[in-house]
């Protein structure tokens, strides 16, 4: 019932920008911990970025300054603008959420969306 859908994803080139959004949708208690990965072909997937509730950012070493998350928690959406793109950047994203869909669950349950592909290419 619960759903995640990245979109945003497409093609761009070295130094571009590009910005990618992550829409939650079904019932919903609260979203909790929200994160971007990516996976690029023969490599394993990757934490990008991850965003708090309250706000409160993360970001892998290779895109800080780069990238930006952020989320607004009113209509269940997540955000990441990139920047200063590079090729090896070129990857799908996933968007990953940790939530409840019931107040009365004991514990979050981790939700993953279907990608959006990112290529970086002049």
């Amino acid at each position: 019932q619960v759903q995640l859908v990245e979109s945003g994803g497409g093609l761009v080139q070295p130094g571009g920008s590009l910005g990618l959004s992550c829409a939650a949708s079904g019932t919903i208690f609260r979203i909790y911990v929200m994160g971007w990965y990516r996976q690029a072909p023969g490599k394993q997937r990757e934490l990008v970025a991850i965003i708090t509730s309250d706000g409160s950012t993360n970001y892998v070493d290779s895109v800080k300054g780069r990238f930006t998350i952020s989320r607004d928690n009113a209509k269940n959406t997540m955000y990441l603008q990139m920047t200063s793109l590079k090729l090896k950047d070129t990857a799908v994203y996933y968007c990953n959420a940790h939530l409840r869909i019931r107040s009365g669950d004991p514990n979050p349950f981790s939700y993953w969306g279907q990608g959006t592909q990112v290529t970086v290419s002049s």
